[in-house]
């Protein structure tokens, strides 16, 4: 990969690679999961620590795929009639895959699953007599014939554990590479007549490993590619296909659109009607019925309320919550705020911490100065209150029903109901003051002390 990162940690639709196979896994809820760590185990560890009955075993050194599952073998549950052996650098393997082949091997068949590919370069071929697999010969061993297989091994495999632990003690290392082979059980198996079934992956990228940043990019294409097929069947309007990013669970209703090149993350729920712009970043949101996304949006950890309108180039981060028919504008940011029906913030402001009321309108360039340099504060603005262009609202404050806050007011005392509050230095003129000009000299360089305000 060309990196410090292990393998398995780099992310493929916002998730570790590994993070894919274990929640693939995690629905038959088996007794045990066994985790081969080797390069990069210490930070592989910590992010698989919480899989369900997750144990690991250390690999050092790296001797092959059957020397991983030896290092795995004293873990494995006497009493579980099935292991299947997965592989973190297959990311996108279905748990109906997996079923099926735990269904296919019963505890009693060794169960292979494979894939028939246009280009097998590679990958291990399986070798057949009639319908009965015999073997698997790994690429660098093949033979020119058995190159020309295009049925491969996936690296996929589920077998009766007590078998496996004894056919993981016969394997032997006279090969090529000088490495423990696990595809070298399947002739194992057949000498003592266990039969060896295969049954094939639903598709060839549900099986596709990765072993270069090339293929991890080509891989997420495929990926996103499905996930947008599947909100084009579900009625979702794409502007393109192509130029999509699902890094988690996108929940849409009817009649939703989606322009190009937006990227969700997390769980992001849209309502029926939704229109979301171009180049927005979605994460961890819910966007009611009717509201309207502008371009260049980013939202984190925030709802939106029906018929709202956010951006074009607004930020929402987490604990912003926005009623109904609420308005934020361009560059404006909103965190840990309220915003009740009506409510408008059409440019160039900050509300942090404030909780606002109906109708208010809040003006452009004012914030609210929600923290003091050790503790956050809270902003109170009544319902029907007008905050005028460029004001700081210093908190802890409450603004009445109906305030006016003067333009351009610095206010750190609370505004009555109904009332004009105003906070700000008289304006002073200075007759006779002259503006600086090139070439004038300055009181610095010698010249002559002229008259400022």
């Amino acid at each position: 990969m060309k990196s410090a990162l292990p393998k398995v940690l780099h992310r493929l639709a916002g998730r570790p690679l590994l993070q894919h196979v274990l929640d693939a896994a995690a629905p038959l809820q088996a007794a045990r999961t066994v985790i081969v760590t080797g390069h990069g185990a210490p930070a592989v560890e910590a992010m698989a620590a919480t899989a369900r009955g997750a144990v690991f075993a250390r690999q050092e050194p790296q001797l092959g795929t059957g020397h991983a599952v030896q290092q795995a073998a004293p873990q494995l549950d006497d009493d579980a009639a099935t292991t299947v052996i997965l592989n973190g650098d297959v990311p996108l393997v279905r748990t109906d895959t997996i079923a099926a082949l735990a269904a296919a091997c019963a505890g009693q068949h060794l169960a292979l699953l494979t894939v028939t590919l246009a280009d097998a370069s590679g990958y291990g071929r399986i070798v057949r007599e009639g319908p009965q697999v015999r073997a698997i010969v790994e690429h660098k061993d093949a033979s020119e014939a058995q190159r020309a297989i295009r049925e491969v091994y996936t690296g996929i495999m589920a077998a009766p554990t007590a078998a496996l632990k004894r056919w993981l003690g016969q394997l032997k290392n006279d090969n090529a590479q000088g490495e423990y082979y696990l595809t070298d059980i399947v002739a194992l198996a057949a000498a003592e007549g266990v039969s060896v079934v295969a049954t094939e992956a639903g598709s060839e990228t549900e099986v596709l490993g990765i072993n270069s940043p090339r293929q991890l990019a080509e891989l997420e294409r495929r990926y996103q590619l499905q996930q947008a097929e599947a909100l084009l069947d579900a009625g979702v309007r794409l502007a393109d296909p192509a130029r999509l990013d699902v890094r988690g669970a996108l929940q849409c209703g009817a009649d939703v659109e989606i322009d190009v090149n937006c990227v969700f993350e997390g769980r992001v729920v849209l309502g029926d009607g939704v229109r979301i712009g171009a180049h927005c970043v979605i994460s961890n949101a819910e966007i009611g019925a009717g509201a309207v996304v502008q371009a260049f949006t980013h939202i984190d950890g925030a709802r939106v309320g029906p018929g709202a309108m956010v951006g074009p180039y607004a930020r929402l981060r987490p604990g912003a919550v926005l009623g109904e028919d609420v308005h934020i504008g361009n560059f404006v940011e909103v965190k840990n705020s309220t915003l009740a029906r009506g409510a408008k913030a059409n440019h160039l402001a900050y509300l942090g911490d404030a909780t606002v009321g109906e109708r208010v309108n809040f003006g452009a360039g004012s914030i609210t100065a929600n923290y003091d340099g050790a503790y956050k504060h809270r902003t109170v603005i009544g319902d029907d209150v007008h905050v005028g262009s460029n004001c700081v609202l210093i908190a802890p404050l409450h603004l009445g029903d109906g305030a006016t806050i003067g333009g351009g007011s610095t206010l750190n005392k609370d505004a009555p109901a109904g009332q004009l509050t105003v906070a700000r230095a008289r304006p002073v003129s200075l007759p006779g003051w002259k503006r600086p000009r090139k070439g004038q000299k300055t009181p610095t360089d010698g010249g002559e002390k002229g008259t400022s305000p």
